[in-house]
C-alpha cells in the first residue's frame, strides 16, 4: 500500500511540471507563421491581388478545417 500512495504522490507531482515543459513549444510566434505563410505563397507561385488574399487568410486566427470533406467519408456505394 505504501508503494502506491508514493507511486501516485509521483504521479501528481510531475503532472504540473509536465504541463509546464510542453506548453511553450506549442505557441507559434506571429514571425514563425509569417515564414510558413509565405513558403505557402511562394510554393503556390501566387502574386498580386491572389497573394494577399492568400496571406491575409494564411496571418488570420481563424482555426478553419482544412480540405474539402465536410466531416466522415461517405459509405461505400453497394
Amino acid at each position: 500500500m505504501p508503494r502506491c500512495r508514493f507511486i501516485a504522490a509521483a504521479l501528481i507531482a510531475a503532472l504540473p511540471m509536465a504541463a509546464l515543459l510542453t506548453t511553450p513549444s506549442l505557441a507559434v510566434t506571429s514571425k514563425d507563421k509569417m515564414a510558413t505563410c509565405k513558403f505557402g505563397a511562394d510554393n503556390q507561385k501566387l502574386k498580386g491581388k491572389a497573394r494577399s488574399a492568400f496571406m491575409s487568410k494564411c496571418m488570420s486566427n481563424k482555426n478553419d478545417p482544412r480540405g474539402t470533406g465536410g466531416g466522415a467519408a461517405p459509405p461505400p456505394k453497394s
